[in-house]
């Protein structure tokens, strides 16, 4: 059998949960191969200080069949990052499915991967995502064709889960929800649409010079590749 090569990109600043949710999942797929893309083969340090160590660099990936997108404070430099947004684009006339989770949307829809799609993000930035041409959907997951999108950071793991499923079949997506035991049950409301809507406001309240400043980045970065948006 043919394995299955699953691609994770690591950057500085990502959010860790946004890449070991995933990564937890799809490394259970039967039969994969799982890389850990970077920039450099140097260790690369998440928004809260856990450091990851790639295997490849962009310019030397594998041949891939899936290439996830985490997100996080470090994706607002990459919207600037020619470099990376060309990978994206040439990935995606080979990968079979083109994901992200939380905020990697926002770099995908910079690469120009995302007009004409259906996707999500960050309940935060979600709202940036027609800037790209896509469609916001705020949802925990999104698949649309061949774009699967998860929410924030914790959908990492719904998100991995419907990928696996579509790569190895839903019984083998159960078999791996129930070894890792995922039954979620929250404490507390974590959804912008649960939530004390005075809470809500007031965490859009503290993040908003935060988003005003990524909502710049991201229209730059349509008017600088504006070829890949037609």
């Amino acid at each position: 059998m043919e394995p299955i090569r699953i691609g994770l990109l690591a950057f500085p600043r990502m959010t860790q949960l946004d890449f070991t949710g995933p990564y937890e999942v799809l490394a259970r797929v039967p039969g994969a191969e799982v890389s850990v893309l970077a920039r450099e083969l140097e260790p690369v340090r998440s928004d809260l200080g856990l450091t990851f160590l790639p295997t490849h660099t962009w310019s030397g990936a594998p041949p891939l069949d899936v290439l996830c997108v985490p997100g996080g404070p470090g994706v607002d430099p990459l919207l600037e990052d020619d470099a990376l947004l060309d990978f994206l684009a040439v990935q995606e006339r080979r990968v079979k499915y083109l994901t992200s989770v939380c905020t990697g949307s926002l770099l995908l829809g910079a690469a120009g991967l995302l007009r004409g799609y259906r996707a999500t993000s960050h309940w935060l930035s979600v709202d940036l995502l027609p800037l790209f041409g896509a469609t916001p959907v705020s949802e925990r997951v999104v698949t649309d064709r061949n774009r699967i999108t998860g929410g924030g950071v914790t959908a990492g793991i719904d998100f991995g889960l419907t990928l696996l499923a579509a790569l190895a079949g839903e019984r083998t997506a159960r078999i791996v929800s129930l070894a890792i035991e995922y039954d979620p049950q929250p404490p507390f409301p974590g959804s912008p649409r649960s939530a004390d809507p005075a809470l809500v406001g007031g965490v859009a309240m503290a993040r908003s010079k935060d988003q005003e400043r990524r909502r710049e980045l991201c229209q730059q970065a349509v008017a600088r590749r504006a070829g890949h948006f037609k």
